[in-house]
């Protein structure tokens, strides 16, 4: 008895085994192999990653550069010979800054390192000058009693922790949202914080702020690390700190800029997709290397390696997003346009984490799909990518307007991001940083995700 319960036991392990095999041939997962060696050893990804950073450079939504990306992009698609190339209009908020400078004036006249937030309203023509407020948190500065930093300076500096996956940026980031507002709330004239940054460079990280409606608006600034610390080392003292503050920045009202959409159009069901891709913007201090030129690179080059292989049963399809930084704009107008097909999306994956390696693969999708997921993961191990089986992954940033309409099958590729921070959103962000051996990689993880989701037997779907 015993003997016939293992037995059959065993046939339905089998069994089982054999029909999660049926979700791709031999000849699939031979064509799979040879799309990930190709997408290994290809440069492509760093050529493509190269021409943007340098004949473009830095892309603030709205402006004559970003323009220029939006050319660049379509023209780069074209070239790649997808089946489709199309753009779709974009609307934002556009802002501009023109000129930051600041520095101690007591308790000795220094020189500070800050650069104004994304959004922030200028200074006076003349700047303007006050004592400086300390606070460790967020929070402590909303505690602040009423009226105690009337005609002051509040300076937040909550020290971001380092980590693989970037789990300090979260924490880090509530006082970039908000501080500016909660400091205006206690009577100040402006507000610093110590940069959403794991860097000890001098180097000021800016980012997107935010005012409320029925509070007084003021100058918001970021302020490198090292000078973050020289601040509170002299204020920790005892000292009176007086800092000046010179922010100009403009407000120019409703901006249009283009999600850029390229697609190599499936065999069997052409209207189902697997969406990947990366924001095409970036902020203006640096060229947008990381963040995120190179997410926009290697879904281009990963998505053209599987092209010169086959044509997969469902369309893969690159959307490179516009005004992310600003406020997930281009994602924002996507999902909208798109709201009445959202189920045509059988797997959704964004790069914008940096350039290093892809070490983790998450899904997030319903229980029908996981032994595709499965069979992916497994092509993924050549590359070094482990499988996380907590089936809870949240995507990149530009798929959260996704996450909000629909329940789909969202999946990450997890990068190292122990170093990402000390570039992030600063004038370091450059070419340089950016491995190209690291990059192959990514596209290589992306090209056999992309593949595998658009030409498995199953159509996944999220939850």
């Amino acid at each position: 008895m015993k003997f016939r319960s293992l037995l059959v036991a065993v046939l339905t392990m089998s069994l089982s085994s054999a029909l999660q095999a049926q979700e791709f041939s031999e000849q699939q997962l031979a064509q799979v192999k040879q799309v990930r060696e190709a997408a290994s050893q290809s440069n492509l990804s760093w050529q493509l990653l190269t021409s943007l950073t340098t004949e473009v450079g830095p892309r603030l939504p709205g402006t004559e550069n970003d323009k220029k990306a939006v050319a660049w992009a379509k023209k780069h698609l074209e070239q790649l010979g997808f089946d489709k190339v199309w753009v779709e209009e974009a609307t934002f908020p556009e802002w501009r800054r023109y000129h930051e400078s600041a520095k101690i004036l007591l308790p000795s006249e220094q020189p500070l390192h800050l650069t104004a937030l994304g959004n922030s309203i200028s200074t006076p023509t003349e700047g303007l000058s006050a004592e400086v407020v300390l606070f460790e948190t967020l929070d402590e500065l909303i505690a602040a009693p009423a009226g105690s930093l009337n005609g002051k300076i509040a300076f937040i500096n909550y020290r971001m922790n380092r980590d693989i996956d970037g789990n300090g940026y979260g924490p880090a980031v509530r006082a970039r949202n908000s501080g500016a507002v909660e400091a205006a709330k206690k009577g100040a004239i402006a507000y610093m914080m110590r940069s959403v940054s794991t860097s000890h460079h001098r180097f000021a990280h800016t980012g997107g702020s935010h005012y409320k409606t029925g509070v007084t608006k003021i100058p918001a600034t970021a302020v490198a690390n090292p000078d973050a610390d020289q601040l509170a080392r002299l204020i920790n003292a005892g000292h009176d700190v007086k800092v000046s503050l010179n922010i100009q920045t403009e407000d120019l009202g409703q901006g249009t800029s283009y999600n850029v959409i390229g697609e190599f159009t499936g065999t069997e069901f052409p209207a189902q997709y697997v969406l990947i891709g990366g924001h095409l913007d970036s902020w203006d201090l640096g060229t947008g290397a990381l963040d995120d030129g190179a997410g926009v690179a290697l879904t281009m080059a990963a998505a053209k390696h599987i092209a010169d292989v086959k044509r997969p049963k469902r369309s893969i399809r690159v959307v490179l997003f516009a005004a992310e930084e600003l406020g997930l704009w281009g994602a924002k107008a996507y999902f909208k346009k798109h709201k009445a097909d959202l189920d045509n999306i059988v797997a959704a994956a964004e790069s914008d984490f940096g350039a290093d390696v892809v070490y983790a693969f998450e899904s997030n999708v319903n229980a029908a799909s996981l032994p595709v997921v499965r069979e992916i993961a497994a092509q993924l191990a050549p590359l070094g990518v482990k499988y996380i089986g907590k089936n809870s992954a949240h995507g990149g940033p530009d798929l959260i307007p996704l996450k909000n309409s629909t329940s789909a099958p969202i999946f990450a590729l997890h990068q190292d991001g122990t170093d990402y921070f000390d570039y992030h959103h600063t004038a370091d962000d450059t070419l340089d940083k950016v491995d190209p051996a690291k990059l192959k990689q990514n596209t290589a993880a992306y090209a056999v995700f992309a593949l595998m989701a658009a030409d498995a037997k199953t159509k996944m779907a999220g939850k």
